[in-house]
């Protein structure tokens, strides 16, 4: 593990973000842990984030040519990235788009720099892949490519109980783009039993990646 996965970790906690016990997903399977990255509200906080993203970029070796962010948890994790990233000495445009159109001044739903080139899409999570897809008709709209899409933390879990692929392996192989993850369940768990974490709090996350996880990522 990187340092900047292991502060991201320890920042998630810290802040709440990172969360264990008894917790009811959208797709109705019981967790024992849960991850809001709404709850990185801080100033200080935001700047780490932007750091951990950056980092994670940088680390991948991706290239791209402008940082999008999708409304709405997209639109502030893509300004802090774009700003972190500018500090490492990679200035790149920044663009966001809002849900409706606006019908005055500049109208239209894009805003900041034009959408074109290699897109690299800057989001919290993928659970469904439904925002992906809708980011992506955005994209190619603008006469623009994906070139990834990096997240926060990637669960390594199945999309669904008839599917063996996770819906960031869906979303790999449908659009032939990397996704990356600042960390994964895997990273979380060697940093929890690096800290002697709870033998029962270990064997749960265990138990739960065992049921629902896929074998691997990519």
């Amino acid at each position: 593990m990187q340092q900047y996965q292991r502060d991201f970790i320890e920042l998630a906690l810290e802040h709440d973000v990172l969360c264990f016990g008894d917790f009811t997903l959208k797709s109705g399977r019981q967790s024992p842990y849960f991850f809001n990255a709404g709850r990185f509200h801080s100033g200080a906080a935001l700047a780490a984030l932007g750091n951990a993203y950056a980092e994670a970029i940088i680390a991948s070796g991706v290239e791209f040519d402008v940082i999008f962010g999708p409304a709405y948890k997209g639109i502030p994790l893509g300004a802090v990235t774009a700003v972190a990233l500018a500090q490492k000495g990679v200035d790149k445009p920044f663009c966001y788009n809002r849900k409706e159109a606006k019908d005055h001044g500049e109208g239209g739903t894009l805003v900041g720099a034009p959408l074109k080139g290699k897109v690299l899409i800057i989001d919290d999570v993928i659970t469904a892949g439904t925002a992906v897809r809708e980011v992506m008709q955005i994209i190619h709209s603008q006469g623009a490519e994906p070139a990834g899409v990096v997240i926060g933390l990637n669960r390594q879990e199945k999309a669904g109980e008839d599917s063996e692929l996770s819906a960031i392996q869906q979303v790999e192989r449908e659009y032939g783009i990397p996704v990356i993850g600042i960390v994964e369940l895997d990273d979380i768990i060697s940093y929890l039993k690096s800290q002697a974490a709870s033998d029962e709090l270990l064997q749960r996350i265990i138990d739960y990646r065992q049921r629902y996880g896929v074998s691997s990522e990519g």
